[in-house]
């Protein structure tokens, strides 16, 4: 059953589904464009997109029927012979929601049921977040060795950014995080000119896309020397991770995925310094459901592919963050992450 076939359990005869976000049209489709929209009923798959990408559009998705999405749009929507049309409702304009009224379809929101298979990844899906994930890796023994005091922020991304690049990542998963001394208690500090001083603490988090699927991974480092604190704090992350690594499996709430590491981290005294989840799963799209946090209802499954990655993040002083990203298994989890986690103190 292909991924179109699974879609179509949700729906009934009198139903089209209309597919317009990115992720979601090439997971589906396999097309590379944003420039297109998807309509899957229960015995058609249609991929609209303009003379641009047509060409594409019949070498990426063959089994799909190509039509011009300027010229042909209303001939292929009365075509369809259905009453109700199940629409991305999260990725819509006004001014394109007013559009699809004039097809004289009832709208149906939709969302949840287009995104949902994409949460357990298939053999071929694993496989590219695994090989992304082990390019990460290379680029960070990489960059371990180009790491020096009086280089910039900005100067280690580019290096980083550069490696992925060269060696076959289509894309960066996000911006990369490198943020360092003070501003390591920066969760999201993109990378910046301040330079790179003896007793910093370095946090690097980065990812890249191959065959349209992401990485992520983040570990802090120190350079020069570590003082006590900086000892103190970085256990305490490394300890509330492996608490978390320890307990994911399929079947488990993720919110008690989420307690594992944070219970770690409260107990240290450090409750208020830890304020985002302790992860999210990853694919096509850097951050996807579910996600190990705290309010979360859902249940990991096997197959899911999620981060796991605890902080303390502390003002005017620094922070850690240590992240892996694995695949949840029946009795636990495949670690994708393969670079050291100790902590890393550089000259």
């Amino acid at each position: 059953m292909d991924r179109c076939d699974k879609l179509r359990q949700s729906i009934d005869e009198n139903e089209a589904v209309y597919i317009s976000s990115y992720p979601n049209i090439f997971y589906y489709s396999g097309f590379t464009s944003e420039d297109a929209r998807l309509i899957i009923t229960k015995t058609r798959k249609i991929i609209l997109t303009d003379s641009r990408y047509t060409v594409q559009a019949r070498l990426q998705a063959p089994d799909f029927e190509c039509f011009d999405i300027i010229t042909e749009i209303e001939k292929v929507m009365k075509s369809l012979n259905v009453e109700r049309l199940c629409f991305e409702e999260n990725n819509i304009t006004i001014a394109q929601f007013a559009k699809m009224q004039k097809f004289g379809m009832m709208p149906k929101p939709f969302s949840k049921q287009i995104s949902l298979p994409r949460q357990i990844k298939d053999e071929k899906e694993i496989k590219a977040i695994s090989e992304a994930e082990r390019l990460g890796d290379e680029a960070f023994s990489y960059i371990i060795k180009n790491i020096k005091p009086g280089k910039s922020e900005r100067e280690i991304a580019l290096l980083l950014e550069f490696f992925m690049r060269k060696n076959g990542a289509t894309a960066l998963s996000f911006d990369t995080i490198c943020a360092s001394g003070k501003r390591s208690a920066m969760p999201h500090g993109t990378a910046s000119d301040k330079i790179i001083k003896k007793g910093d603490f370095l946090t690097l988090d980065f990812g890249c896309v191959l065959d349209g699927y992401c990485s992520d991974m983040t570990r802090t480092v120190v350079i020069g020397e570590a003082d006590d604190t900086q000892k103190e704090i970085y256990e305490i992350v490394l300890k509330a991770q492996k608490a978390a690594l320890s307990v994911l499996k399929s079947g488990l709430p993720c919110a008690e995925g989420d307690r594992a590491a944070r219970k770690v981290i409260e107990d240290a005294g450090y409750a208020k310094n830890f304020g985002h989840s302790t992860g999210h799963s990853v694919g096509i799209e850097i951050h996807e459901n579910p996600n190990l946090s705290p309010k979360s209802e859902d249940i990991l499954a096997c197959n899911n592919v999620v981060t796991v990655e605890p902080g303390i993040y502390i003002e005017n002083f620094g922070g850690v963050r240590i992240e892996d990203l694995v695949q949840i298994t029946d009795g636990g989890i495949i670690n994708l992450t393969a670079s050291e986690k100790e902590l890393l103190i550089l000259s």
